[in-house]
C-alpha cells in the first residue's frame, strides 16, 4: 500500500492511493498514519478495507509529511561508501548516529525555508525507515519484522552550522522545513528488497544526486537491530538513512542552495 496524509498543515487526512490513481479518505478506517496506525494490526486493517467504496480526495489536495505525530528523527551521516569516498572520510566503524527536530517535518512539497545567516544549505535525498513495532535490543534476523514501510527523506543541513561550529550535527539539520518526507508511506510488503533502490534528487532540474541504496554500508535490518541497542524504536519513528554521493557537501560544493 501507498499511504499518504492529505489536506491544510495540522489538519491532514489519512488516505491512501488506490489502484486507480484516485486518492481515497481512509479516515474512517484509521484516525491517522500515525501510532498504531503503522502496528501490523493497524495496517491490515486498512488493507481489509474496501478502499473503491471510500470517499475520493482531490488531487490538488496539498500532501502533508506522510507520518504524523513522529516521535523520533534519527539520522544516521556517511552511510553510503560512495559518499564517504567524496568527502574524504574513512569508512564507519559503527552507524554514526545524530538527531534531527520532528519540528524540521513538512510535507514533500511545501517551501523550505533558509535559516537566517544561512551561507551552506544543502540537499540530501535519503531512504526514510518507519517503525511499526516497538524495537528494543533486537536481533538482526527480526529486524524486520519491526518496519512498517519506507519513505523519501530530505535531509536538508545548513554545514557551516553542522561542521564548522562547535557542538553537535543536530543544530545543522534541525531548522524549521529541513525535514521533507513524503509523499507516500511504502509498506515493506511493496519493497523487495530495500538495498536494490534507485535514489536520485534534481536542483532546478539539474540532477546532481544520483545513485543506489546498494552502496549503503549499513543496511536496513542492521540500522534497526544497532539503534534498538541503544534506545526502544516505537512505531512512527523514522530513521533516515544517509545519503548518496553529490549533495554540495561533496563534490557540487558551488552549489549551496
Amino acid at each position: 500500500m501507498k499511504l499518504l496524509r492529505l489536506g491544510a498543515k495540522g489538519a491532514e487526512r489519512p488516505a491512501i492511493l488506490h489502484s486507480d490513481g484516485t486518492y481515497r479518505d481512509i479516515s474512517s478506517v484509521v484516525v491517522d498514519i500515525a501510532g498504531d496506525t503503522l502496528t501490523a494490526a493497524g495496517l491490515a486493517r486498512i488493507a481489509a478495507s474496501d478502499i473503491g467504496s471510500l470517499p475520493e480526495l482531490p488531487q490538488s489536495s496539498r500532501i502533508g509529511p506522510c507520518v504524523g505525530n513522529v516521535g523520533k528523527f534519527i539520522c544516521i551521516g556517511l552511510n553510503y561508501a560512495d559518499h564517504a569516498a567524496e568527502t574524504g572520510a574513512d569508512i564507519p566503524e559503527e552507524p554514526i548516529v545524530f538527531m534531527k527536530a520532528t519540528s524540521a517535518i513538512i510535507g514533500p512539497n511545501d517551501d523550505v525555508r533558509i535559516p537566517r545567516n544561512s551561507k551552506k544549505t544543502d540537499w540530501e535525498v535519503e531512504l526514510g525507515i518507519i517503525i511499526g513495532k516497538e524495537a528494543s535490543y533486537v536481533d538482526e534476523a527480526d529486524a524486520m519484522d519491526h518496519v512498517a514501510g519506507y519513505c523519501v527523506v530530505n535531509d536538508l543541513s545548513e554545514r557551516e552550522f553542522q561542521i564548522e561550529r562547535s557542538g553537535q550535527w543536530v543544530k545543522g539539520k534541525s531548522a524549521d522545513t529541513f525535514g521533507p518526507i513524503g509523499p507516500y508511506l511504502v509498506t515493506r510488503d511493496e519493497v523487495e528488497d530495500p538495498q536494490k533502490l534507485a535514489m536520485w534528487l534534481e536542483v532546478d532540474g539539474h540532477r546532481y544526486q544520483d545513485g543506489s541504496t546498494k552502496t549503503m554500508i549499513f543496511g536496513v535490518q542492521h540500522l534497526v537491530s544497532y539503534l534498538s541497542q541503544f534506545m526502544s524504536l516505537q512505531p512512527g519513528d523514522i530513521i533516515t538513512t544517509g545519503t548518496p554521493p553529490a549533495s554540495a557537501w561533496g563534490r557540487s560544493r558551488n552549489r549551496f542552495i
